[in-house]
């Protein structure tokens, strides 16, 4: 593998050895390596890098994707410019997430890869019908933010047919996904098949285990085009020995311990465990996911699939206070996220999906969501519920200054604003 940000004042033998220790984990056309401190900085580095070699300047992302932090990232993250004031800017292009379980097109379309691609093939013929040009497709190999959403087989193939197409690069985000957590393979996206390889990989979080170390990989044709531009990338502190150092550290760990083979094992008796939980529990719409890479998607009925928000935010305050941390995700803040850290065990997801257990019967009981606890709708306060409020059954049974002293306190008949006052915001 080829450095070309290194601070050479600062080159040691463990820059060099780290950089061909990934490389060997990588496609041979990704050759050439940049080392980052952070995984904003290198997506920042990537759309430099796009943007570079062919002179266009437009982004395709995905809807609810989320990138990092910089100004640069932000601009191409729905999950966050959506939420505040920014509008989308000209040059960004959002595409439907491939979400065959909630998504444009479902599990029960004939073709749904195709289908996906195909509205991004859409972006880029009304793009050029602007007079724009695209720059790159960006996407993480496995959407985190989105809702733990994995591709179906084939799209990312069809996707970079288009944007190669139209002059522009696919960059695969790994942030988050890669360095053996699908168990099958080392890198999220090499799961798509060996006829998929992205022209830039971006890798971050697990690649120091908490220590600030990040890279870019990429084509020695991107690269070089980047080079003549006469903009040198120099980063002070990235590759530096130490971050070297804890890089091959952890690459030693994954290897000794069988942290690729650990994810494999444990995630699919994890998987086990939760189908188990889902046939039993009627808030389960979906379980998805590779290795330790899970989604639970909550719904308050499996025929419209309509999430269950409120549900998910009391079970994670509620998983919180068993001393089992998880995330709720996704566009409707609905998906339970499942990211364990890589040592996690089979005794580890036993105990997880307990507690889960526990409190999903306790809340469907509070909620009269069991299949068999049918409810009258001529019941008092028991049909006309609030949307927001539908779910959340309150964590004791202490009284709450703002209820309404006409409602009763049993768990289903309660004021909204007094169950929602009983969880933080996220």
């Amino acid at each position: 593998m080829e450095l070309l940000n290194t601070n050479s004042r600062f080159l040691h033998d463990n820059i060099v050895e780290y950089a061909k220790r990934l490389s060997a984990t990588l496609p041979d056309r990704l050759s050439v390596c940049y080392f980052t401190n952070s995984g904003s900085e290198a997506n920042d580095l990537a759309l430099r890098l796009a943007r570079q070699f062919r002179g266009h300047q437009d982004v395709i992302t995905l809807d609810h994707a989320y990138h990092g932090h910089l100004s640069s990232l932000i601009e191409i993250s729905p999950y966050k410019f959506q939420k505040g004031k920014d509008v989308k800017k000209e040059f960004v292009h959002v595409a439907p997430a491939p979400d065959i379980y909630r998504g444009k097109y479902r599990e029960d379309h004939t073709d749904p890869a195709s289908a996906y691609a195909d509205e991004v093939k859409k972006i880029i013929d009304e793009a050029h019908n602007s007079g724009r040009k695209i720059a790159a497709f960006i996407a993480e190999s496995m959407q985190s933010c989105g809702g733990q959403i994995i591709p179906p087989a084939g799209y990312f193939q069809k996707v970079a047919e288009y944007v190669h197409g139209a002059g522009g690069v696919f960059i695969a985000d790994e942030v988050q996904v890669g360095f053996g957590r699908v168990g099958t393979h080392f890198w999220s996206f090499q799961m798509f098949g060996e006829d998929f390889v992205p022209d830039i990989v971006t890798m971050g979080k697990p690649m120091g285990n908490g220590h600030p170390v990040a890279c870019v990989v990429t084509t020695k044709e991107i690269a070089e085009a980047f080079s003549s531009s006469g903009m040198e990338y120099f980063n002070t502190y990235g590759g530096n020995p130490v971050s070297s150092a804890v890089g091959l550290a952890i690459l030693d760990v994954i290897e000794n311990e069988d942290l690729q083979g650990n994810a494999t094992r444990v995630g699919n008796y994890l998987t086990k465990l939760l189908n188990k939980q889902k046939a039993k529990h009627t808030l389960i719409g979906d379980i998805r996911g590779v290795g330790l890479f899970i989604g639970i998607d909550l719904v308050k009925d499996h025929q419209e699939r309509t999430p269950a928000t409120a549900e998910a935010q009391h079970i994670i305050y509620k998983m919180k206070e068993k001393r089992v941390l998880l995330s709720a995700d996704g566009p409707h803040r609905n998906v339970l996220k499942i990211k364990p850290p890589m040592c996690f065990t089979e005794e580890n997801a036993k105990f997880m999906v307990d507690q889960l257990d526990e409190i999903l019967t306790g809340l469907e009981e509070a909620v009269g969501a069991k299949t068999e606890s049918v409810i009258s709708e001529d019941t008092p306060c028991r049909t006309k519920m609030p949307e927001e409020a539908h779910s959340e059954p309150l964590s004791d049974g202490s009284p709450d200054p703002k209820e309404n002293p006409s409602r009763k306190r049993n768990g289903l008949c309660t004021d909204k604003h007094s169950l929602l006052s009983k969880r933080l915001k996220t």
